[in-house]
């Protein structure tokens, strides 16, 4: 008998562990699943209103501007929003031609592109990114630079709402606008009025491939000291423009 007692009253308490912990469970799951629907309604939202406003700033420029502040650094942002129709077509085929040919096709992310990374990786050469003008929107409007899952996961979900709810113009447009070209220079505008003194609306072919050329890395390479590795880089993205088609190439937009 009194092995019985002792059974019913294990039972008894597990059953009472249960009913305390229960409650929390079922608040925590509710709680979470009301975060990631008010996140996922304000992502929305926020996409579709930047979908039609000229961009005031982006998270990239503001993170450049704290480090200078930090650092105590006074070298202000050069920055200046331009429209679509205001900036060179040569910039747009450029820009594409260097850094994602298959732009007008694909749905924010290039599976050929990433394939042939991976393997370029398995025959030993350095992992190199593919990551398409979409991608590189989200990252630098809405996120910071790193490889965590948290931040990658940010970017693909951002690189969707993007391909669903904008244009692929509006894409170009805002990258054109935002990508940075050398140090505190943000968007082909600023970029074109800094090395070449003149509106982006002017940019010439072999302009705008010099300025695609630095992409990768303009912290590094330099428009108006172009290194050997840069200008064979702007005649690679020329002869890439040539093959596209030329400025007609956007006509695909």
């Amino acid at each position: 008998m009194g092995h019985f007692l002792n059974e019913a009253r294990l039972k008894a308490v597990a059953d009472g562990l249960r009913s305390l912990k229960r409650p929390w469970l079922v608040r925590i799951g509710r709680g979470l699943w009301k975060t990631a629907q008010i996140f996922i309604a304000g992502s929305v939202v926020l996409i579709l209103i930047l979908r039609w406003l000229p961009l005031p700033t982006s998270s990239m420029m503001i993170q450049h501007g704290i480090k200078a502040w930090w650092a105590g650094e006074g070298a202000a942002t050069r920055y200046v929003w331009t429209p679509y129709p205001d900036i060179s077509p040569y910039a747009g085929l450029a820009v594409i031609a260097a850094e994602d040919q298959r732009f007008p096709d694909h749905h924010g992310f290039d599976f050929v592109e990433i394939q042939e990374a991976l393997e370029d990786q398995e025959e030993g050469k350095p992992l190199r990114g593919a990551s398409t003008l979409s991608q590189q929107v989200a990252k630098n409007l809405l996120l910071w630079p790193g490889r965590s899952f948290i931040r990658k996961g940010l970017e693909a979900w951002f690189t969707l709402l993007l391909e669903l709810l904008w244009p692929k113009q509006r894409i170009l447009e805002v990258y054109l606008n935002i990508a940075e070209f050398g140090d505190a220079t943000f968007g082909v505008e600023a970029a074109s009025q800094r090395f070449f003194n003149k509106p982006a609306a002017r940019l010439s072919a072999d302009e705008a491939a010099r300025l695609a050329a630095v992409l990768p890395s303009p912290q590094r390479y330099r428009v108006d000291k172009p290194s050997a590795y840069v200008l064979k880089r702007q005649r690679w993205i020329e002869k890439q423009m040539r093959q596209l088609g030329g400025v007609a190439y956007l006509d695909r937009l």
